[in-house]
């Protein structure tokens, strides 16, 4: 099956519908020329809503860690794939987890189908934990921390929400050292 049908099928899943408080609708986007995948970890309300990827503050801020606009962010060259690909439902601390059925069915599938991708971003625990497995460390910190050990082809990085604000001012090694080695890469995949 090609690409676009698989996508077909994917934004027709409902595996998991009694469980999604406002029902299914898996967004995701991804393109058979894509050299960048994102794996975030699922679309909140705001982009339940708009059925757009990263079309939220998060998003934003993403954008800009890799210094890209919206154009290119959403051309095909990057391939937006989150671990669960609806809104999950909120929890006392934000979002709930993605639902882990959407990796379970469709991740490889996805992955099969994207042959040019060069460069994983691992955003969240859930992304780093399901793709990196016993290589992950301890923490997410610890993981982001030993970035350089996954580059050329992963990046960890943690999710760009604005609930991580503290988390990036207790951590700004990551604005000093990861994020222009990111923008580097992502400039030079994207000539």
């Amino acid at each position: 099956m090609e690409l676009a049908g698989l996508l077909r099928d994917i934004r027709g899943c409902d595996a998991c519908a009694e469980h999604l408080p406002r029902g299914p609708r898996p967004v995701l986007s991804a393109h058979r020329d894509a050299r960048i995948l994102i794996i975030g970890q699922a679309p909140g309300r705001r982009v339940h809503q708009s059925g757009v990827p990263w079309d939220d503050p998060s998003g934003n801020r993403l954008r800009e860690w890799l210094g890209v606009d919206k154009k290119r962010f959403y051309g095909r060259h990057i391939a937006l794939v989150p671990m669960g690909f609806c809104y999950p439902g909120t929890g006392t601390s934000g979002d709930l987890p993605p639902r882990k059925e959407c990796a379970e069915l469709w991740h490889e599938k996805v992955l099969d189908r994207l042959p040019n991708v060069q460069l994983t971003l691992l955003l969240s625990r859930y992304a780093q934990a399901y793709y990196l497995g016993d290589r992950m460390k301890g923490s997410l910190t610890k993981t982001v921390e030993s970035w350089r050990e996954y580059v050329p082809y992963l990046l960890p990085l943690p999710h760009p929400s604005p609930r991580n604000n503290l988390w990036l001012e207790k951590n700004p090694w990551l604005e000093r050292e990861v994020i222009p080695y990111l923008r580097r890469r992502v400039r030079r995949l994207l000539r």
